[in-house]
């Protein structure tokens, strides 16, 4: 004795559909994970994560370098600078920047800046500070909009050092010290 078809509506692809389909999903998927080899063997390109870390990174690293440049050019704001361009140091390391960063100027020592002040650092100091915290502000959200197409663990550090970068915010405006 066969059963009655059941007297509901099915929704959804019926169990044919999706076995006729399969293999071409299949096909499509095997041919879209092979074009991100985290190896880079297979293609010319690097993977839309290892743009987004490199470009962490290199952000990372030039920050370091605006830090340098407003400590030299105003070496009395170093003890406050000195903690977040050590932080922003470990960013970049942590994006995998391999470029040795200089060392941080110091206020004592030569005499002589480690890094000559560029014309683009303000004369004065609430005006560097400002643009150090632009600086931070426009990369931490830039992380944070590339997060949203990172994978999990790409996503995760840069959501954690744009956190950071607007904490950098914070200390470099709002806070005095």
């Amino acid at each position: 004795m066969s059963f009655p078809p059941s007297p509901r509506a099915r929704s959804g692809p019926r169990r044919r559909s999706l076995l006729a389909v399969a293999p071409a999903a299949l096909l499509v998927a095997g041919c879209s994970a092979g074009s991100e080899d985290p190896e880079g063997s297979g293609g010319s390109r690097p993977s839309a994560a290892d743009r987004a870390r490199a470009r962490a990174a290199r952000d990372s690293r030039e920050l370091a370098e605006r830090y340098d440049a407003v400590v030299a050019a105003h070496p009395k704001l170093a003890e406050r600078l000195r903690p977040l361009r050590a932080e922003v140091v470990r960013h970049a390391e942590a994006f995998g920047d391999t470029a040795k960063p200089s060392p941080a100027p110091s206020s004592s020592g030569s005499g002589a800046p480690a890094v000559p002040p560029p014309a683009a650092v303000p004369a004065k100091e609430k005006d560097a500070l400002a643009g150090l915290a632009a600086a931070e502000r426009e990369i931490a959200d830039r992380r944070t909009e590339a997060l949203l197409d990172a994978p999990g663990e790409l996503a995760r550090l840069l959501a954690s050092v744009a956190a950071a970068g607007a904490a950098h915010v914070y200390l470099l405006t709002e806070a005095r010290g």
